[in-house]
């Protein structure tokens, strides 16, 4: 049996596909620059969310044939492949396309139309919170059929394709916006909001079967280079008690959107659970998404308690600071633990207007925490773009790190920097308030921002603009505060020196493709400015990745490679890459 046949051939009730942020990335030339470099993915975010992964598991319950196919991390990981043809010859009863980050918004509808044309009477569904923000407006578009809202759809999507195999309509399916066989378009109450996660299957289990069912694993990867490096992650929480000004998981946001007034956990228990079968499948770290302490201490202790003797690598995040004592308990229960910190400004005025209730040396007294607690590493994150931040202060974060480095002298403290980039969340304070904010936005429905994702650099995909730096500065500080953050590193030993030659060397050349298409855009326009973009194409792709730092500086140091079974598959994956 061919193994191509498998893979698209068969009947399936439901396919999940994953699209690049723009479609055709391959023939276009875009200075991504550095929107990426702190995310496993690639510029075109090849990672699909975590919410397939629980929504296969789902489906699968109920008694549906479904699978993945990661259109974006094939196309990164090969030339040859052809999504075109990969969407022929897909075969369901119904696809699903996720446009849960805003930054899908050309590709996710790019694939929508794709799929309407290969097959004119298969329903598209598509869900996520830019589809559920965006709904009213994607559903107008010919080739999209229903959008599921909400930041739970595993029941309303089952309920939905029980109405599409029945041949019935949906009009009782909660969360759903729909249009009917005369093309009116409903909107459904959003009435469907769990209070808790444990009814749902978090453990991956279901997709690793579906990867030997189908003897490929290329499609199932959740990002382009998974195979390499296999971390995991575990899912706390859906909504949050916080409202960061940026941030599209806000509890503001989750009142717009989700129609969610209360974060849903997981339970401690299911959550260790979660967490040691994930560790048994990859070996690899395990990411821990959401601070242990916003359901309050009780559940930390808990969880402390029924994680207590895993040993594998695991990463924690905080929203806010910590101390020595909780730092014992974590230490205790999770001896190979490593921390990420994203106080965004080290600058007070920009914390308070960001959401950041910090007061003097929160973030040293944390570090000093979690380096005397045993963690393995602290990555510590911080923005450009923000509330309140100049130009002056966003480069002085950098003078911030170095006196970090100073007071620890500890090569386990890694600091980065990266922009707000590329757009701002729809549904937060800082979206929703712009002029509050002190931004300046650039985009206001779908459609504005699947434009912007054509622009020729990521300075021109920006969103937005803040009162103290424009997109040029916004750009020309990300450079310059990336430039000197690797000089840092390579200072105080974090990184090597070819290492930091190699990053101070892509930064030099994304500074001159800039100013060199910012004078292509000032006298060329159409298919000039086209043609003239695409003979710069093999230096623009060059500067695409790790542009003001390495990816591979993201990395535990002490990971462990996909296991042998997992390899296996791989190959066999591999072996189906189209010709």
């Amino acid at each position: 049996m061919g193994g191509r046949a498998v893979v698209y051939c068969a009947m399936y009730d439901f396919i999940f596909l994953h699209a690049p942020s723009v479609y055709d990335f391959r023939e276009r030339a875009t200075l991504w620059g550095p929107i990426s470099d702190l995310v496993p993915s690639t510029p075109v975010f090849d990672m699909y969310p975590l919410g397939f992964s629980t929504l296969m598991a789902h489906l699968q319950q109920a008694g549906f044939k479904v699978r993945i196919m990661n259109l974006a991390a094939r196309m990164v990981r090969s030339a040859r492949f052809s999504p075109d043809r990969a969407i022929k010859r897909a075969s369901a009863r119904a696809f699903g396309i996720d446009l849960h980050w805003l930054p899908h918004a050309h590709g996710s509808l790019a694939v929508a139309q794709r799929l309407k044309q290969a097959h004119p009477q298969t329903p598209v569904i598509f869900g996520g919170y830019s589809a559920s923000y965006f709904h009213q407006e994607l559903i107008r578009r010919p080739y999209v059929d229903y959008v599921v809202r909400g930041d739970s759809t595993e029941h309303p999507l089952q309920w939905l394709l029980e109405h599409i195999v029945a041949g019935t309509e949906p009009r009782e399916v909660p969360n759903l916006t729909w249009k009917d066989r005369h093309g009116e378009i409903h909107v459904n109450p959003q009435t469907y909001v769990p209070q808790s996660l444990d009814h749902l299957t978090m453990n991956f289990h279901p997709v690793v079967r579906s990867v030997v069912r189908d003897l490929d694993l290329l499609n199932y990867v959740p990002f382009e280079h998974w195979m390499e490096y296999p971390i995991m992650a575990a899912l706390t929480v859906r909504g949050c008690s916080r409202n960061c000004a940026i941030c599209g998981g806000s509890a503001f946001a989750g009142r717009r959107v989700t129609n969610r007034t209360r974060p849903a956990f997981r339970s401690p228990e299911k959550l260790a659970a979660d967490v040691r079968a994930m560790g048994k499948l990859s070996h690899a770290p395990v990411f821990i998404l959401g601070d242990l302490r916003q359901a309050g201490m009780d559940y930390a202790d808990r969880f402390f308690r029924a994680v207590q003797g895993f040993d594998g690598a695991v990463i924690v995040e905080f929203f806010q600071p910590v101390d020595h004592a909780y730092m014992e308990k974590l230490a205790a229960a999770l001896p190979n633990f490593l921390v990420e910190f994203s106080p965004e400004s080290h600058d007070p005025r920009v914390q308070r207007a960001s959401g950041k209730a910090y007061r003097a040396g929160d973030i040293e007294r944390t570090i000093a925490a979690c380096l005397d607690a045993g963690a393995q590493r602290f990555d510590l994150f911080f923005m450009i773009g923000m509330p309140q931040q100049t130009a002056e202060s966003a480069l002085e974060t950098v003078d911030y790190c170095r006196g970090l480095l100073q007071q620890f002298d500890d090569p386990r403290l890694i600091p980065f920097t990266s922009p707000l980039a590329p757009f701002l969340d729809p549904a937060s304070l800082a979206y929703e308030h712009p002029d509050r904010y002190g931004y300046r936005r650039f985009a206001h429905t779908l459609e504005d921002h699947r434009q912007l994702l054509l622009r020729p650099t990521w300075k021109h995909i920006l969103s937005y603009e803040t009162k103290w730096m424009s997109r040029d500065t916004l750009a020309q500080v990300t450079y310059e505060a990336g430039f000197r953050l690797n000089r840092l590193k390579r200072e105080f030993g974090l990184i090597g020196a070819a290492k930091a030659a190699e990053t101070e060397a892509r930064i030099g050349q994304a500074r001159a493709l800039m100013a060199q298409i910012d004078q292509l855009m000032a006298r060329l326009d159409g298919a000039a400015l086209e043609s003239a973009l695409r003979a710069l194409k093999p230096q623009i792709d060059a500067a695409n990745t790790s542009t003001v730092c390495d990816k591979s500086e993201l990395d535990v140091a002490s990971r462990r490679k996909i296991p042998f079974k997992l390899l296996n598959l791989a190959r066999v994956g591999l072996g189906l890459e189209e010709k």
